[in-house]
């Protein structure tokens, strides 16, 4: 497990990677298990954002690590709560712990499209008012096709109609095939190009995605386009 010191506006954050956890149902990796580049392009981004995250409720999706959620309690949200798969909870328990914010800060177990996960988060009364969160984050989140419908759900359950979603991404050549399942699920995406030079060389380009909710009654998808789709 390795462990590494982040800086981000000029404060430090420790995060523990985990050693590689694999999924008990696939035997899969999950990537969740150590810190990603694009989680500190959107970590250093919502630093220039500060003002727009102070006091709000935040809540991370497929957290991994947690680093940009436990930014987000850092520049002064009111609450966080940072959320992914069973088996990578442990490790964001423990960065919430050693940075001192668990005051604000809440780890939670959430699978994308989970019918049971659903009826709990209505049964606790989380749905209303504190099930719809001001801020939403994700990053490195656009992988799989076919993971984008249920990702659609999550999302719509846990947005209001003022929330903010807020991505950052590598872009890879399935990154507007994902966006595009979302686009058709109602969301209006805008890019943010933000190319950034990573350490070995082998990256070149990333992006803050800015999702849009759909409004009641409104398909923002159909009339929002896709900067760089066509180019996909």
């Amino acid at each position: 497990m390795g462990i590494r010191e982040i800086s981000i506006s000029g404060h430090k954050l420790t995060i523990h990677e985990l050693e590689d956890v694999c999924d008990s149902a696939t035997g899969r990796v999950l990537t969740g298990s150590w810190l990603w580049d694009s989680s500190l392009l959107l970590s250093q981004w919502m630093a220039t954002r500060a003002e727009d995250i102070r006091g709000k409720s935040v809540i991370e999706l497929g957290a991994g690590t947690g680093l940009p959620g436990l930014t987000a309690a850092m520049l002064g949200a009111g609450r966080v709560v940072l959320t992914d798969v069973e088996a990578l909870l442990r490790g964001l328990e423990r960065n919430v712990e050693v940075n001192g914010l668990g005051e604000r800060v809440e780890v939670r177990e959430l699978v994308w499209g989970s019918e049971e996960e659903e009826e709990e988060w209505v049964s606790s009364g989380a749905r209303k008012g504190e099930g719809e969160f001001d801020i939403v984050l994700m990053s490195d989140v656009f992988l799989e096709v076919e993971a984008m419908g249920d990702l659609a759900k999550t999302l719509k359950r846990v947005c209001g109609s003022g929330s903010q979603v807020w991505c950052g991404s590598e872009v890879r050549q399935w990154t507007y095939e994902c966006l595009g399942q979302l686009v058709s699920e109602g969301f209006g995406v805008v890019e943010l190009p933000s190319p950034v030079g990573v350490s070995d060389g082998s990256w070149d380009l990333f992006s803050i995605f800015h999702l849009i909710p759909p409004i009641e009654g409104c398909h923002v998808g159909e009339y929002l386009v896709l900067e760089g789709l066509g180019d996909a």
